[in-house]
């Protein structure tokens, strides 16, 4: 009876993520900690959607990149059917450019994969206290409204902070190597919206080709796990 007493005290959680070897890192640290308890796992939006429908965890660590949808979706569809589950997003994908639009999304809080596991259990005790959890570089970036340092720290020198969070998902998945019809797959749009918001975003980055789109999403997208990249790879290499 005691133990049931203790159980229903700790905070729930559960993990969506689609890399075996974060989820087994989160796993570990949240087991180990007295005060939350993991009550399931998924690698996709749609698995990590049935199992908040399922559990109604009190937090839901969610990955920006899943397996067949952007995560950014999965946050809004969460928090707009259920509010009592607080989001944390734990992401490679640069702070500068995915954390305001995780908060907009419904998110408490965005932390990127370089950063330790420990961290992430932090963050979980911080939105359950009614806190937003963001690093302190992002804090400063966000009261200060410093767009120019946004900019620089989101890429090659173009404004990927003018692209809309569906611009920015078909730029960032062209440049993970996606072709036109995966893209309509994961995010359940038809061929002719996907061309759209690439041809938007070409535009809006001042660019002349689908070509030069190409070349620079990729640019952008492989520089975006370098905070900690190395940390990360070493962790999950086991070396």
């Amino acid at each position: 009876m005691s133990t049931s007493k203790q159980s229903s005290s700790r905070t729930r959680v559960v993990i969506i993520d689609d890399h075996p070897a974060i989820r087994v890192a989160l796993s570990n640290v949240i087991e180990a900690a007295l005060d939350l308890h993991l009550v399931g796992q998924a690698s996709s939006a749609d698995a990590g959607f049935r199992l908040i429908e399922k559990e109604k965890p009190d937090v839901a660590i969610v990955d920006v990149s899943l397996e067949d949808a952007h995560g950014l979706d999965l946050v809004q569809n969460v928090t707009a059917l259920y509010e009592d589950v607080k989001v944390l997003v734990f992401s490679m994908y640069n702070e500068s450019v995915y954390a305001e639009r995780a908060l907009q999304a419904g998110a408490k809080g965005y932390l990127m994969k370089g950063e330790s596991p420990e961290r992430v259990v932090e963050g979980i005790r911080a939105i359950m206290n009614g806190e937003v959890f963001l690093s302190r570089k992002m804090v400063s970036q966000i009261i200060m409204g410093s767009t120019g340092a946004k900019d620089k720290a989101s890429g090659p020198g173009f404004p990927i902070n003018d692209l809309t969070d569906r611009e920015i998902t078909v730029f960032q998945m062209l440049g993970e190597g996606y072709s036109i019809e995966e893209i309509t797959d994961r995010l359940s749009l038809n061929r002719k919206t996907v061309e759209t918001y690439r041809r938007r975003a070409k535009e809006k980055l001042g660019l002349d080709s689908v070509a030069e789109l190409l070349q620079y999403a990729i640019q952008w997208t492989h520089a975006q796990p370098a905070p900690g990249q190395e940390k990360a790879a070493a962790s999950q290499n086991g070396s």
